[in-house]
């Protein structure tokens, strides 16, 4: 536009922008998940952009699959004269839960992460249905 630019696009842009959508536009494409049956498993292909592997955490207990990751950025601007014009921070953290089942454990899964892509192979087994065991009280006499 024909507006001065000093932080982003445009002036106008900064003076009616919410102080934290810039950090929404960030996290509003993590963690874009798909999950696709093949067969007797779930291939499920989620999205992490900007993320590195050793930041991803995936985690089984109580029968829920539980993906933690987390990223951080750092900008910083500075004039001629070495003096901040303007220097941000940004560091967040994101999870999603499945329910995979109480059946499932860690070494059934498999997971690779690659290019900001984790896929994991979980496989679906059938729900053992709990049946509830009488158990008796001898009656002396």
């Amino acid at each position: 536009m024909f507006t001065p630019s000093i932080f982003r696009e445009n002036l106008l842009d900064d003076f009616f922008r919410s102080p934290f959508s810039s950090y929404t536009s960030n996290t509003a494409d993590m963690m874009k998940t798909d999950v696709k049956e093949v067969d007797n498993n779930y291939e499920i292909t989620m999205n992490l952009p900007g993320v590195k592997k050793e930041d991803v955490k995936a985690e089984l207990k109580d029968g829920y699959l539980t993906i933690n990751a987390s990223s951080g950025s750092s900008t910083e601007e500075k004039d001629e004269n070495g003096r901040y014009i303007r220097r941000e921070r940004y560091s967040g953290s994101c999870s999603r839960s499945f329910y995979v089942g109480d059946q499932v454990t860690e070494t059934d899964i498999r997971a690779k992460f690659e290019n900001g892509t984790l896929k994991m192979t979980v496989p679906m087994k059938e729900e053992k249905e709990y049946v509830p065991e009488k158990k008796y009280i001898t009656i002396e006499g």
